[in-house]
């Protein structure tokens, strides 16, 4: 009688489990959703305008990642819940000289109005936001807030006026420099010429400061970086770096520099492309098949829009010839929970660089974002701190970077 009964009751002691696991799993997702309701989610780095140059790229449809290696659309944002993006204005880096300036400035251009363009096109998906105000009224309007940041400085060249000149145009940040050296300052993969900040470069933070650009220490050399934090009045921000400690990569941050950013005021915003995530296993047939790449496009300077999308085109296939282990959701967010641990939690966001190489397994492109907000829940992170890693934290950088612009030159019409 007594085994007769255990095996009428285990079926219900079964369901009973299920339902559970059901409900847990329920509720996660229920608090996933209230989160993304509340807060302001923003990626503070995607290089979507090089899509926006190719002929027929829409913005408005969804496009599959396994197709078109494409990781942002307006329906994925949506489907990702995620509420504004910053647009990267991508100028890789050419020769030093009138003529290299002339181009990369033309190259600059051309991605603005690609923005603007698609801005115009769906004003009913979208808007242009300059100010932490514009992406909230956007959120509740339930469109995507667009912000623009110049990633390498080299459409500078040694004209400090266009930094004004760009923050017209919507721009918010400048990243320094980008793979190799420009005249601001040494890049973090290249030899060092400088020994971190030029003095035209001393010169551009200053003149960033005071026009209310944030200044973006990604990609520059340790050295550039303490030369900023030393020498900028306003709090910086990396906008697509990861932890050293967890990942050892010159793009990446150390602990010491982490505590340099926190005490400055600053935020590092978390990065998603996967080498800078985990270590990757060498792999010298890939590598000589993208330096052999590089050398054919003649390392990317001076390119046609055409050549341009050839040469994306080629890279996208190596990737895929020659793929590499993938680091994963759980690890972005031990990245998140190190910078937390050492620089604390008013210091840490979120850079995907999506569009420029960004994408792990579970969050390969922007449909995934709330898979990173998940796991944040399942670490015990609150809506409160969530919050913060989501957007507050970049914002908060932001506004009072522009308060510093204000005290720096009260008389700007920046």
């Amino acid at each position: 009688m007594k085994l007769f009964s255990s095996l009428l009751i285990t079926p219900f002691l079964l369901t009973g489990l299920i339902a559970t696991g059901q409900n847990g799993s329920s509720d996660l997702e229920k608090r996933v959703e209230a989160v993304h309701r509340k807060i302001l989610t923003i990626d503070s780095h995607t290089d979507t305008p090089l899509h926006l140059t190719e002929p027929g790229f829409d913005l408005s449809k969804r496009h599959d990642t396994q197709k078109d290696h494409s990781r942002l659309d307006f329906p994925r944002m949506k489907e990702g819940g995620l509420d504004a993006a910053f647009f990267a204005v991508f100028v890789s880096q050419g020769k030093r000289t009138p003529e290299g300036n002339f181009r990369a400035q033309a190259r600059a251009d051309a991605l603005f109005d690609s923005i603007y363009a698609v801005l115009a096109r769906f004003p009913g998906e979208a808007g242009l936001a300059v100010t932490p105000t514009d992406a909230w009224k956007l959120k509740k309007e339930g469109k995507r807030a667009i912000f623009i940041g110049i990633e390498n400085g080299y459409p500078i060249g040694n004209d400090l006026s266009l930094i004004k000149a760009y923050y017209a145009k919507g721009a918010r940040y400048i990243t320094l420099c980008h793979t190799r050296n420009n005249d601001i300052c040494d890049s973090s993969t290249d030899s060092t010429e400088f020994n971190g900040l030029s003095e035209f470069g001393r010169n551009v933070v200053q003149f960033m400061n005071k026009t209310g650009v944030m200044v973006d220490v990604s990609h520059i050399s340790d050295k550039s970086f303490y030369d900023v934090i030393a020498l900028s009045k306003a709090p910086v921000i990396a906008s697509h770096s990861c932890a050293r400690a967890l990942c050892d990569n010159p793009r990446n941050m150390n602990d010491d520099m982490l505590r340099a950013l926190a005490k400055n005021g600053g935020v590092i915003q978390m990065c998603i492309l996967s080498g800078y995530v985990k270590k990757e296993p060498p792999n010298p047939v890939r590598d000589s098949a993208f330096a052999s790449l590089r050398k054919k496009y003649k390392n990317y300077e001076n390119l046609s829009r055409a050549a341009m999308d050839s040469a994306r085109q080629e890279w996208d296939a190596l990737d895929d010839k020659y793929s590499q282990p993938k680091a994963t959701v759980s690890d972005v967010v031990d990245h998140i929970d190190h910078i937390v641990k050492v620089a604390g939690i008013d210091h840490v966001g979120i850079g995907t660089d999506f569009d420029g190489g960004g994408g792990v397994i579970g969050c390969a492109d922007v449909s995934q974002m709330k898979n990173i907000t998940r796991e944040l829940l399942k670490r015990g992170y609150s809506t409160h701190d969530i919050g913060k890693i989501w957007g507050g934290n970049l914002m908060r950088v932001m506004t009072k970077v522009r308060k510093v612009s204000k005290r720096l030159s009260p008389s700007c019409n920046c």
